[in-house]
Parts: structure tokens; C-alpha cells; sequence
């Protein structure tokens, strides 16, 4: 598998990344194992997660498998903080003290004395940027944190990020951001293709088969083995399974049938070979929708289909 480059720095991701919201929840350990052999035998190298995924079982499952499976420097792992959901509700606490205490507790579950990437989940408006930018600091300068990024930050919110970051050369550098980026969802090109070209940042794009919808298995109903079956995702999913995207989707068919390849195929290369995309993340619930998502990378997508791709999703 093709490594990039992020950004200006040295960090090299694999062009397909490794999600695992679904570890220690809908994915239990040995499947966990199963999709992780599967990506590193691909030569997958990049594995991200976050301490908010099954409150924080996806990271256990994780140190779990360091050391056995695959070694420490081997993978490049990345993680999150800020968010949280105490008694059901999503909260964001992007404040200095509240980042270390998460990230110490993320180093504990991974069994690990640093992360490679890590990363600010969320926007806080409540919390003055100079403080959160500020726990990027000492995870960088401590070595906690090889690299550091943001999510899901509107273009005028990363710009802000990582110019303060890039103002004094002993700030941590702001290297990645991870946004929303598939066919059912292009906002971040809006602003933020343009803000990691200009600033010559990686842009990781996390859900880039539209929450799973644009792998067509939605297209007549919702499966009962499937992420909008279920009572934690259906609202996930839901936003996709309106009419536009129901377009979209069959276009995305269309292409697939005619190419000899399956939609999510078709789906993901669109996104993987995107301008400005250092890595697409993707996700499975077992291993043999893994292998199915790592046969996307036999094939590139012929300008013309993107061309009409883009115009049917525009």
C-alpha cells in the first residue's frame, strides 16, 4: 500500500487508515485481530482510534494487540481527546487540563509511553484556543506525542490553529486534520482543501463511504446486521438515507457495474486519490469486510468516472 506524506512533516501515513470505533463494542477482540492482520498485511501501517470510542475499550483492545501482533514502531497509532459523553450526553472540554488527563489515560490503555499522532476531536468554543492549543505543546515536547492534529475544525478554525502553532518555533506544529470527506459529504471543500494546500497540512478523511451508505447495502431497506439497525448508529446513519444521496448512490452503482467493481470500491478510490487526501480511515465490524475494503486498492479510478462523480455529487 502507497505511503503519503502528510503534510510538510515527516509523518508517512498508508493511503488507507485503520478505524476502530466500532473495537471493544460492535468489534470484540478477535475480530479486532483479524482486521488489523489483514491491514498490516496489506501494508496498511496507520491505525487511528480515540479515548471516547466504547469509552475507551477501542484503545484497550489496541494495547492489546502491541507487541503480540504487530511491534510498537511498526504502526503508526493515533488518538484523540476532548470529547466525552457522561450520562449519554456529548460534551466537549477542550481545556489544557482536561486534554493531558485524557491523554495520560490513553497511553495507560495502549500500553504505550507515546502516540504517534495525536489529535484535538472537536471545535470547543467554551475554551480559549491558546489553552487547548497549549496541551498540543507538552504532548509534543514531552515526547507523548510524536505528532500532533486537529478534527473536524472548519477551515477559519484550522487556519487559526495551526498559524498560532506556526507563529513560535517552539510550539507544537500542527500536522493533520481529520475531517468528514466522502461523496455524500463534500464540505470541507468549501475551505479546507484549500487550507492544507496553502499550509501544506495532511488531511485524513474519516467516513469516506458516507457512514456506510455508499457501499449500496442500503439501497432497498436497512439490513438488520447493519450500523443504521442499530440503536448507537442509526442516527449515524440516518442523514444519509435521503433522496439526494439515494442519487447519488445509484450513480456510484451505476459506475461500479459498468468498471467490474462493487460501490465501495468506486466509493472509497474516489475519496483516496481525492486532491489534498493524505489518508482515507475506514472501518469494518469483522475481517472479511476489511479484506473486502483493502481490495480497493487493485484499482484507480478513471478520470472520466470521476469527473462524472463529481458532478452527480455536487
Amino acid at each position: 500500500m502507497e505511503l503519503r506524506r502528510a503534510g510538510s512533516s515527516g509523518l508517512q501515513l498508508s493511503r488507507l487508515g485503520l478505524g476502530t470505533m466500532t473495537w471493544g463494542r460492535d468489534t470484540d477482540e478477535h475480530e479486532a485481530a483479524d482486521q488489523c492482520r489483514a491491514f498490516l498485511d496489506a501494508g496498511g501501517n496507520f491505525i487511528d482510534t480515540a479515548a471516547v470510542y466504547g469509552d475507551g475499550d477501542s484503545e484497550r483492545v489496541i494495547g492489546g494487540l502491541v507487541g503480540t501482533l504487530f511491534n510498537r514502531d511498526e504502526v503508526v497509532i493515533a488518538t484523540k481527546a476532548g470529547v466525552t459523553f457522561p450520562e449519554g450526553v456529548r460534551t466537549v472540554d477542550n481545556s489544557r487540563s482536561h486534554l493531558i488527563s485524557q491523554l495520560e489515560k490513553s497511553l495507560t490503555r495502549l500500553g504505550t509511553d507515546f502516540v504517534d499522532l495525536w489529535q484535538i476531536h472537536a471545535w470547543d468554543p467554551n475554551n480559549p484556543l491558546d489553552d487547548t492549543l497549549s496541551a498540543l505543546d507538552y504532548a509534543y515536547s514531552s515526547g507523548k506525542a510524536r505528532y500532533v492534529g486537529v478534527c473536524n475544525f472548519s477551515g477559519w478554525q484550522s487556519a487559526r490553529a495551526i498559524t498560532q502553532q506556526e507563529s513560535i518555533q517552539s510550539k507544537a506544529p500542527v500536522t493533520t486534520l481529520q475531517n468528514e470527506y466522502s461523496l455524500l459529504n463534500r464540505n470541507v471543500e468549501n475551505e479546507l482543501i484549500d487550507c492544507v494546500s496553502a499550509l501544506n497540512i495532511g488531511l485524513l478523511a474519516w467516513s469516506p463511504l458516507g457512514r456506510g451508505v455508499l457501499t449500496g447495502k442500503y439501497r432497498r431497506g436497512i439490513p438488520s446486521d447493519s450500523r443504521g439497525a442499530t440503536p448507537h448508529f442509526a442516527s449515524f446513519v440516518d442523514p444519509y438515507l435521503d433522496d439526494r444521496s439515494s442519487r447519488i448512490v445509484e450513480a456510484v452503482a451505476v459506475a461500479a457495474e459498468r468498471l467490474g467493481f462493487s460501490p465501495l470500491e468506486v466509493a472509497l478510490a474516489w475519496v483516496r486519490d481525492a486532491p489534498g487526501v493524505t489518508s482515507a480511515i475506514v472501518g469494518a465490524r469483522t475481517g472479511a469486510q476489511l479484506r473486502g475494503i483493502l481490495l480497493s486498492e487493485q484499482m484507480t479510478l478513471p478520470l472520466i468516472v470521476r469527473d462524472v462523480l463529481d458532478e452527480v455529487s455536487s
